[in-house]
């Protein structure tokens, strides 16, 4: 007997699966216009990730803030680890005559747009030129900001698997991997680069003038009315799809999404790819978060450093599209292991060229930077940056494969929210490590450890200086690299073999026989 509508929406478990078949050869013909919204929208959510890859960095500059100071900012990236809590609610929750996916991306970019106009009217009282900064008021509120790009995410990514066609969907990583490398740089450029007197007087002026081009409150200003002037022509002119013409459409209540959540995450190859993803970032955090920071340290300008990642963003930009061809075909996860030890053993050339750069940049305690170093460390830059975003975009290409576009936003959520989790986790950690593997001691006090700012201060007021014993980013880069390894061996044989899965493995659904209990899920090939 047939169900009703009605009845097959109270049972969560029974779930038309369409018939799964390989996708067509990409063609974005008809769809540029679609590949270039979901570009400008990616480059909306890479803005407050400029911000928080930015203020580290000033911080850091200042020589005003410890690493554990540092680890404590390190938390406005958390949003982004912890979304899938609500992804449910925005996949289910919705006004269908605005869309599903619109519904939410003009409530939440124009509450971004808001708060942004929020943080431009403090911004000067939080982070003062040459006082301690407010770090309790950046980190909330831009916790804030980053919880609503977090949701912008999950809605951008659920959107992106209909508003492409079938045979494009693998394009939704280029989209989203150019488009956030361009928010980014907008976001990183801005704050340390335009707004620092030093630069601008050097490359952008043929008068020196105080203060920068810019000012971090009207770059704040600019973009909040940017964003919601962007977001108001998204809500006059771009029409979305109905979601109940969607092929296999299924309309879920936010319980049964977190239901439906849950019977994802017990599907047993979900279960053993979380563990892959929550710890595939630990052999790269060390230099992934503390290099910058500790070259900056070592006497290399923020400004220098800003010039070479301005540059860097050139090679994201290219990335994307040069790899489209692997994102796109059916084994992205292979390219992404073959290039993980090359990335864990590069390691090894940031830790040279740390170790040396005091004596390379330095004479008698003169910064001088030789032209010979800015060539090298770029170099050591660009192999870096190719390496971690290349790997970045496979794993994106591998997740838009494998995701079940009926409830697009909960899956591509719940799986980059893992990846995302293990990332801060791991960079969070790294951080706050570095003083705690690090000892230190005055030079003439030996009961001084110079462990916190104070006490260093209190090491410069008596004539002495702190002396590093045992510098903790060594140390960390050793043990991560080995855990990277281990990790390696661990789990590259299963990912590989993930991706010759078809589409219904990752997929919950019934068998449905006339007089058989209905099971949760069913692997195809037990059969």
């Amino acid at each position: 007997m047939e169900k009703s509508p009605n009845e097959e929406e109270e049972k969560l478990e029974v779930f038309e699966v369409p018939t799964p078949s390989l996708p067509e050869k990409s063609n974005l013909k008809g769809d540029w216009l679609n590949f270039f919204l979901l570009l400008l929208l990616y480059t909306i959510q890479g803005l407050p990730l400029g911000l928080a890859i930015a203020l580290p960095i000033i911080f850091q500059s200042k020589k005003i803030v410890t690493y554990k100071e540092q680890a404590f900012f390190s938390l406005v990236a958390w949003p982004y680890s912890i979304k899938i809590l609500w992804a449910p609610i925005v996949d289910s929750l919705y006004v269908q005559w605005i869309g599903r996916r619109k519904s939410w991306l003009i409530f939440v970019q124009f509450l971004m747009g808001v708060v942004l106009l929020y943080t431009a009217i403090n911004i000067d009282e939080w982070l003062p030129d040459s006082e301690i900064p407010n770090l309790k008021a950046l980190v909330f509120t831009f916790c804030v900001i980053s919880f609503l790009a977090a949701t912008q995410d999950i809605v951008v990514d659920g959107w992106a698997l209909t508003m492409l066609k079938k045979n494009n969907v693998g394009h939704a990583s280029t989209c989203n991997g150019t488009g956030l490398a361009l928010g980014v740089l907008i976001g990183t450029i801005c704050p340390v680069l335009l707004t620092s007197e030093d630069f601008c007087n050097k490359y952008l002026r043929i008068t020196p003038s105080t203060g920068g081009i810019i000012t971090m409150k009207g770059f704040l200003y600019f973009w909040s009315f940017t964003i919601m002037l962007i977001t108001t022509f998204i809500g006059i002119f771009k029409r979305e799809m109905d979601n109940r013409l969607e092929e296999g459409h299924v309309k879920i209540n936010v319980f049964k999404s977190y239901k439906l959540l849950w019977k994802i995450l017990k599907l047993p190859n979900i279960r053993v790819l979380a563990i892959a993803l929550l710890t595939m970032k630990i052999g790269f955090s060390a230099t992934d978060a503390v290099s910058k920071l500790k070259l900056i340290d070592a006497g290399v300008s923020k400004d220098d450093i800003m010039i070479i990642t301005i540059s860097l963003y050139i090679v994201k930009f290219i990335v994307p599209i040069v790899v489209s061809k692997y994102t796109s075909g059916t084994k992205p996860m292979s390219a992404y292991l073959n290039l993980m030890p090359i990335r864990l053993l590069w390691s090894i050339a940031y830790v040279v060229l740390i170790y040396y750069t005091p004596i390379l940049i330095k004479n008698n305690g003169v910064v001088n930077v030789p032209t010979y170093y800015y060539l090298i460390l770029v170099f050591i830059s660009i192999i870096h940056e190719i390496l971690a975003y290349t790997m970045y975009i496979f794993t994106l290409g591998f997740f838009s494969r494998i995701s079940d576009s009926r409830f697009g936003g909960t899956y591509m959520t719940m799986l980059s929210t893992i990846a995302s989790f293990g990332w801060v986790v791991s960079n969070t950690l790294a951080l706050r490590m570095i003083d705690v593997l690090t000892f230190s001691k005055c030079s003439n006090d030996d009961e001084n450890t110079c462990s916190t700012i104070d006490l260093k201060n209190v090491c410069d007021k008596n004539g002495g200086n702190c002396l590093t014993t045992v510098d903790g980013y060594y140390v960390e880069i050793i043990i991560c690299v080995v855990i990277g390894f281990i990790w390696y061996g661990l789990f590259r044989n299963m990912l590989k073999n993930f991706q010759t899965k078809s589409s219904s493995y990752w997929m919950v659904y019934v068998n449905r026989p006339s007089e058989e209990k209905v099971e949760d899920s069913v692997d195809p090939c037990s059969k």
